[in-house]
């Protein structure tokens, strides 16, 4: 039987996106912020994942052995680095979140039975790849605030409190949802990005963030008014909001996760 287990990192480093065969304004259009001189830093956080059968020592992989070959080939050589000049890697593709990722993979598998790398550039941002040659996923977090109510309208309070208990109450209550967009393409060879991170949050902010912020679902949302806003169909609706147009960036729809409380959560996968 197999078994995974995950180890955590930390590096602090820096990077700037910059192609050296663009122009200066044409840096400034793709990559904003993110392609002025020197660059800027990040307090990167690493989640590596391995698999395998454990040994009769009761571990899949000795533990000392597992830190110090990510101490040696990753931590060590970025640790207060510039990313564009440390790898060789970095010189040819663009150290965005994904390709750090996929990089970090490349130096880790011929030492360790990885099977997933898992880098947040910040809390808010983060890059899953797991050795499928150029593909990767990014994740953005973003969050709304919004009120509902859930009651079917054809049944009294009292039926509608069994089903739904105190969020029947008729005057509703609020939420601060925070809501993970995950989408899953090719890293392109030059720039490394499977997307332009501005292009897709705007798509977000312009097909839920606006529409839903300070909302009472139920009222201001017309899909709410005959579908009942509990998380599940808030998750599946933002999903049908943001397939197509994330599909016409060039990338797909992978997962949106929706929290709607610390206690409570939903997720819809798309692909």
């Amino acid at each position: 039987m197999k078994c995974t287990v995950n180890r955590r990192a930390e590096f602090s480093a820096s990077h700037r996106y910059y192609l050296p065969e663009w122009s200066i304004t044409k840096n400034e259009e793709e990559f904003g912020a993110n392609s002025f001189s020197p660059g800027h830093g990040h307090n990167y956080v690493l989640f590596i994942s391995l698999e395998g059968e454990i040994n009769k020592y009761g571990m899949v992989e000795n533990l000392s052995f597992i830190k110090k070959i990510i101490k040696q080939r990753v931590i060590d050589e970025l640790n207060y680095s510039c990313l564009n000049n440390i790898w060789q890697e970095f010189s040819d593709t663009l150290p965005t979140t994904e390709n750090i990722a996929r990089i970090i993979w490349e130096h880790l598998y011929p030492h360790l039975p990885i099977t997933g790398i898992k880098l947040f550039e910040h809390p808010k941002l983060w890059a899953e790849y797991r050795g499928n040659d150029m593909q990767a996923t990014l994740t953005t977090q973003v969050h709304f605030s919004a009120a509902h109510r859930l009651a079917l309208p054809n049944l009294s309070l009292e039926e509608n409190t069994n089903i739904y208990g105190k969020c029947a109450r008729v005057h509703g209550h609020g939420h601060n949802y925070h809501l993970d967009i995950s989408v899953s393409g090719n890293i392109d060879v030059r720039t490394g990005m499977i997307v332009n991170l501005v292009d897709l949050q705007n798509i977000i902010n312009d097909y839920v963030i606006e529409p839903f912020d300070h909302t009472f679902l139920n009222k201001d949302i017309p899909y709410f008014v005959q579908t009942i806003p509990t998380a599940e169909n808030i998750t599946l609706y933002i999903a049908q909001l943001l397939e197509e147009p994330i599909r016409n960036l060039g990338v797909v729809l992978h997962k949106v996760k929706l929290t709607e409380s610390p206690n409570n959560s939903c997720e819809i996968y798309c692909s």
